[in-house]
């Protein structure tokens, strides 16, 4: 099933005094590069390491990811 991924991770580093993406990636245990494609919608994250950006900047992960099934609302 097709949908696409979107996230509030710039608005939360924002946020969180400006976090670079460096540090959120040394605080859940992957790259800044990383970050960069999952911010940009390029990767999708594990289950584990959304669960980890959620728990960072404590929230719930549906107030991180949110997901939208291709073609939703058309037709």
């Amino acid at each position: 099933m097709d949908g696409i991924l979107s996230n509030q991770i710039r608005t939360l580093r924002f946020h969180h005094g400006e976090m670079s993406q460096s540090e959120l990636g040394q605080r859940i245990g992957v790259t800044r590069q990383t970050i960069a494609a999952i911010e940009a919608g390029k990767y999708s994250p594990s289950l584990e390491a959304a669960f980890r950006i959620a728990e960072v900047f404590g929230v719930s992960l549906s107030d991180v990811f949110q997901w939208e099934r291709a073609g939703s609302g058309a037709g």
